[in-house]
């Protein structure tokens, strides 16, 4: 983003700490009287925002990652229907569309005069370590697959070029490489890639090409993304708590299962396949994220919030709404009204995998 931002007439500084902390420092030092950022309902986020308040500061926040604008919701925020598929339902029977993507600035204004010792800290490059594990599904140390909003729009361009959307549906629940799915999640979660211009390239792709149940379903995907939003909105910090939305008993915890799991030595072949690529690459199909947190929660007995909080630390496309959203519904603390998923991994992987191909590409060492 640095480079992109400096063609424009502007520039990026990093800074590393609390924003409590770090940020009225640099508000102090600029003269700024305003502080503009992403509404983000999730706790961690609103305790950042609240302290920074508290701090003196002028905080003013804009909600901007959904697909659907608040606006044009066919209902209140605050009245979002608890279930996805009535929520689906309803924004289609009233006509709700994904709001148009804002044209690209021009120009920025520039960053004003930083400090001697800001200026000095912003010209100092970042370490970055490129490292990928040749095997990865997003293979992120590769330029098609670095981060910024360059990187993502190509890769949005080349995926609708070669008419992958046709085909999603049939291939999104492959285990090995970047082709299966849209992969458009990593840049989702850095904000390097909005979901309004991603939906914007597959009306477009539709237009020319012809719709289809591939080209839908990534409506469909991008859908489920908001609603998890909107849960966030309407039913907040419930979402955090040991009993989620649920009258269920207080989960237990399997410390001795969570670490075998943890490390991929759980006896289950697919299981520990697929935490061997987590921990190696930080991407996991969808398939396989909801397999190895269902053998958690119902074959380990383990705390679905242990399991949240270990994806939280390794998803190089970790999203706050997305990633609780779906550790709720697979423990059955959420609002599915299924009460939670189990899934036979033996079943699984004769269906997802049955040349054991994904096994041993990640077999143990």
């Amino acid at each position: 983003m640095k480079p992109r931002l400096r063609a424009l007439g502007s520039d990026l500084l990093e800074l590393s700490g609390l924003p409590a902390e770090r940020l009225p420092e640099l508000m102090r030092q600029l003269g700024a009287s305003l502080l503009v950022c992403e509404e983000i309902a999730a706790p961690e986020e609103q305790d950042a925002v609240q302290a920074l308040r508290a701090a003196g500061l002028r905080v003013e926040t804009v909600w901007q990652s959904s697909l659907i604008d608040p606006a044009d919701l066919p209902f209140a925020p605050e009245a979002v229907p608890d279930t996805f598929t009535t929520f689906r339902q309803q924004l289609e029977r009233a006509g709700a569309r994904e709001a148009a993507p804002l044209p690209e600035p021009d120009a920025l204004p520039p960053l004003p005069v930083l400090p001697a010792d800001l200026a000095a800290r912003a010209a100092r490059p970042a370490a970055v370590s490129v490292a990928a594990d040749p095997r990865s599904s997003f293979p992120y140390a590769d330029p098609a697959c670095h981060g910024g909003d360059r990187a993502a729009l190509a890769h949005l361009r080349q995926y609708c070029a070669r008419g992958l959307p046709h085909s999603y549906k049939e291939t999104r629940n492959g285990l090995v490489g970047l082709d299966y799915s849209s992969k458009f999640s990593p840049w989702l979660a850095t904000g390097a890639l909005s979901p309004r211009p991603a939906m914007a390239a597959i009306r477009a792709f539709e237009a020319e090409r012809g719709a289809n149940d591939g080209s839908y379903w990534l409506w469909f995907e991008l859908l489920w993304r908001d609603h998890f939003r909107w849960m966030a909105f309407k039913h907040g910090r419930r979402l955090y708590g040991a009993r989620g939305l649920s009258e269920r008993p207080l989960p237990a915890h399997n410390a001795r299962g969570f670490e075998r799991w943890t490390q991929g030595r759980t006896g289950d072949a697919l299981v520990d396949a697929g935490m061997r690529e987590l921990i190696s690459t930080g991407y996991l199909s969808n398939r396989l994220r909801q397999n190895v947190a269902s053998y958690l929660v119902h074959d380990l007995g383990g705390d679905w919030r242990a399991g949240a909080a270990w994806f939280e630390s390794q998803l190089l496309d970790y999203d706050v709404h997305s990633n609780q959203g779906n550790w709720l519904y697979i423990a059955g603390r959420g609002t599915d009204p299924r009460g939670g998923r189990r899934f036979n991994t033996h079943k699984q992987a004769q269906d997802h995998d049955r040349d054991g191909a994904y096994r041993r590409l990640w077999g143990a060492a």
